[in-house]
């Protein structure tokens, strides 16, 4: 009789225990902004293999940089019965109609990386990092780096996106405060190479070969990488002749830090999904007291640390 009911309550622990891992068997929709950057790309592979480390069934979308077509794949998430919505917008602006649907249905909305302007009701929390802070750091290493006297040309990212409009204010609110710093011209070049590319092109031919200009303040390190090839081209030497200033911390910053032709990256990291899905979790499992803003940690980077960083990446 003691074995059987030691078997019993064994049996009982097991389909306790199966229980619980059932109750943690959710779907996720993610809805991302596209692949425009290295980091993005770094970003997506990373919610991918946390989800599956995780065991969570994650729906993921590409929105191409279309915001049209992100707010319908996020009501298509509704449509699917989803446990959670998590959001990278592609813009701050126009989310409220299409959040409002998705907290009708009843299922909770979590802002990752960038920021929408709707009613803080609407979603549970934003994870993501500071893109004023990096615009300030950046901005503070450059006037130190010159004692606070440069012309800067600056490579803007897409339009209306939370990281161009915060790295810009972070950037000028920091340079501002010397009268001897001051952005010569501002150019777009959407967070991509390409876009870096022909964004410098055009700024070597309308300012003389990037005469008087000490430095290049780009919104992220593909627009930089880009703007660097454009200047070899034009046999101008990034890193020598202009400081060479960005944000992302992608391989390929360092390696340019490491050649002479970057200065400096402030990173914003990609393996945030262990952010972002311990907050999605918990709020699932219960939990209700996290604030509206969960802060993922930035650095800064130079050549001084670039080898560092690359072996610590395995690269």
């Amino acid at each position: 009789m003691r074995l059987r009911s030691i078997a019993l309550a064994v049996i009982t622990i097991f389909a306790a225990l199966l229980a619980a891992d059932a109750a943690w068997a959710v779907t996720i929709g993610f809805a991302q902004v596209g692949t425009e950057s290295d980091w993005r790309t770094a970003f997506s592979a990373d919610m991918k293999a946390e989800a599956a480390r995780r065991g969570i069934t994650l729906l993921f979308a590409d929105a191409d940089n279309d915001v049209e077509r992100q707010r319908t794949q996020v009501l298509g998430f509704v449509a699917a019965h989803v446990d959670a919505v998590v959001l990278a917008p592609v813009v701050v602006t126009g989310w409220t109609e299409t959040l409002q649907k998705v907290h009708a249905a009843g299922i909770p909305v979590f802002i990752s990386d960038r920021a929408v302007d709707s009613d803080p009701s609407l979603f549970v929390a934003r994870i993501a990092a500071d893109f004023n802070l990096e615009g300030r750091l950046a901005g503070a290493w450059l006037a130190q780096a010159t004692l606070g006297a440069c012309s800067i040309v600056e490579l803007q990212g897409s339009v209306g996106s939370e990281p161009t409009i915060q790295r810009h204010k972070g950037f000028l609110a920091v340079i501002s405060q010397f009268p001897n710093m001051r952005i010569l011209h501002s150019v777009g070049g959407d967070f991509t190479n390409d876009g870096g590319r022909q964004a410098m092109e055009g700024l070597i031919h309308s300012t003389d070969g990037l005469k008087d200009v000490c430095a290049v303040w780009s919104h992220n390190d593909n627009m930089l990488l880009g703007a660097i090839a454009a200047m070899h081209a034009a046999g101008l030497h990034p890193g020598h002749d202009q400081l060479m200033v960005s944000v992302d911390g992608v391989p390929d910053i360092f390696r340019a830090m490491l050649a002479g032709d970057s200065s400096m990256s402030v990173e914003l990291k990609s393996d945030i999904g262990k952010y972002i899905f311990d907050v999605v979790q918990g709020y699932l499992g219960g939990r209700r007291d996290y604030p509206k803003w969960v802060l993922i940690p930035s650095a800064l980077h130079t050549p001084a640390d670039a080898a560092a960083v690359l072996a610590s990446r395995g690269l």
